[in-house]
């Protein structure tokens, strides 16, 4: 048998699983009748890129083989799981769902830590500005069948008093927000341009339901003011630590003065507590990695090969010395809660912390907001 017939059978055998588990398939489509491509990536913890190429038949016999392992398992689970029957409340089975949720939180911190390889590291970025997202682990971990951190509706108390189960879901950063740094040398800008947090009940502390925990990954950048004026010039006169309005909302990247050094991707570990009107937030730093851009980048903003090498060496002290200050959640103000009534919380909300940035022995002040952009259980419990 020629190596398109192989190809063939074993395209065959795919979507003939798949329909199983998702519906009928339209070969003049190339799609399930039932679920989108891009779900059925996420459930066999693809990529689009990698299941279009099992879809469209130009794999390899060595992907098909593990395309066809990973759809008997998810097969098997979904059996697994019609046969499971309704689970009893969330208080009569926390002592069988504690060690679950901590062997997954632990998976998934031990999974960023071999990711990052370690708490800092420094690298260029290979070919472009732009630089890639590092969040595609955190999302694998919250966006696939076979791992599901949630806590689910069926798994309430019966009197739904459990305030955490509306939270749950994905969060994203509102709006950037910028920071002058407080240094021997003047000059230097933190960018945040992004963060996206998946959020759950974090069950294995806390009976009430009052407790979240919240990985999050964060994409910030560091800037260089090449007229390097002081920290002042940023601030609102008479307010020591707060930023200009119109400084924080300027687009530096339409600003001669100002040159982009580097990326900063930060792995966080969020911990909130609610009570009736707040959100108190903790947390630490898990990993950072640390992009500059290439030299001949940064060299048709300078030309001069030695700035980019002072550059280079002040941003390494900068991430060592100083975004550790970053890492303290303790120095944000409680957010108050979306609504009072939690039952009512949905997408859109927002949690508001009012933080402080310590950079060098100098604070700044900046507003942290997240929105509720996927929640994870839309309906009231009842």
């Amino acid at each position: 048998m020629n190596k398109e017939n192989i190809s063939e059978d074993y395209h065959k055998s795919f979507i003939r699983l798949l329909e199983k588990e998702y519906g009928g398939f339209n070969p003049n489509k190339n799609s399930f009748e039932a679920t989108s491509n891009s779900k059925i990536a996420r459930d066999l913890c693809y990529s689009d890129s990698q299941f279009s190429r099992l879809i469209n038949n130009t794999a390899s016999e060595g992907e098909f083989k593990r395309a066809l392992r990973n759809v008997e398992r998810l097969l098997k689970e979904s059996r697994l799981e019609k046969n499971q029957g309704t689970h009893l409340p969330l208080k009569k089975t926390s002592n069988k769902l504690v060690p679950v949720s901590l062997g997954i939180f632990f998976l998934l911190a031990l999974g960023f830590l071999l990711f990052y390889s370690g708490s800092l590291n420094f690298k260029e970025v290979e070919s472009t500005v732009k630089s890639s997202s590092r969040y595609e682990m955190l999302k694998w971990s919250f966006e696939n069948k076979y791992i599901r951190p949630y806590v689910k509706l069926k798994e309430l108390p019966a009197d739904c008093d459990y305030p955490c189960y509306k939270y749950q879901g994905k969060w994203v950063l509102k709006n950037e927000y910028k920071i002058p740094f407080f240094r021997e040398r003047n000059g230097f800008h933190y960018v945040a341009k992004e963060a996206v947090m998946y959020v759950s009940c974090m069950e294995e502390k806390d009976k009430s339901g009052t407790s979240l925990v919240g990985y999050e990954y964060q994409k910030h950048e560091i800037w260089y003011d090449v007229r390097e004026m002081p920290i002042d010039s940023f601030l609102v006169r008479g307010k020591t630590t707060k930023v200009r309005e119109d400084y924080n909302s300027s687009n530096l990247e339409n600003d001669e003065n100002f040159i982009k050094i580097a990326y900063v991707h930060t792995f966080f570990k969020n911990e909130f507590n609610i009570d009736s009107t707040l959100v108190n937030r903790s947390g630490s730093v898990i990993g950072r990695d640390i992009e500059f851009l290439p030299d001949e980048i940064l060299q048709k903003k300078t030309d001069s090969p030695n700035l980019i090498a002072e550059l280079k060496n002040e941003v390494n002290s900068i991430a060592k010395n100083r975004l550790e200050d970053f890492s303290k959640p303790v120095a944000c103000e409680p957010s108050p809660v979306p609504k009072t009534d939690y039952h009512s919380i949905d997408k859109g909300d927002q949690l508001d912390f009012a933080c402080q940035f310590t950079t060098g022995r100098f604070l700044v002040d900046y507003n942290k907001v997240l929105v509720l952009e996927d929640q994870y259980i839309n309906n009231h419990c009842r």
